[in-house]
């Protein structure tokens, strides 16, 4: 993501805490833009790590609460199959997320799939089950790696 890109979605981040009555912390903005300023997805050490470089080393707790609040308010995705997080592209505004993970070079795609497949809803409505958010990776090899 480009600087440029990075100050918005930084920008984005103070006004939606203004908007929603939140708190704007150095914590949560420094994590987001850490994970924004990743090339690839970014575990939760390699973000204390980073922000020893912008502050004073955080401590874990402070580090997974900021993930935390930036993951329920759609900032953020967790990659669950390498425990990483990378930044929602759209805005926050989707219930589920897709990904296309390349095994090789670690590249991650959001793909937006804006509804859930009808023969995945009805057996998901069919248990009684209450459905909160979904995410799907897919595995496989880029073109790059390909090559």
């Amino acid at each position: 993501m480009s600087d440029k890109n990075v100050t918005a979605l930084i920008k984005n981040l103070e006004s939606y805490c203004s908007e929603h009555g939140l708190r704007y912390t150095p914590p949560r903005y420094q994590v987001l833009q850490v994970i924004a300023g990743s090339a690839k997805p970014v575990g939760a050490y390699d973000i204390i790590e980073d922000m020893d470089k912008i502050t004073d080393k955080p401590k874990p707790t402070t580090v997974y609460r900021a993930i935390d609040f930036l993951q329920q308010h759609g900032f953020i995705h967790k990659i669950e199959s390498m425990n990483a997080f990378v930044v929602c592209h759209a805005g926050h505004s989707h219930d589920g997320s897709q990904f296309i993970v390349c095994d090789d070079c670690g590249k991650v795609e959001e793909v937006h799939l804006c509804h859930l497949p009808a023969d995945l809803e009805h057996k998901v409505n069919e248990t009684g089950f209450t459905m909160m958010y979904w995410n799907t990776e897919i595995h496989g090899r880029c073109d790059a790696c390909r090559a």
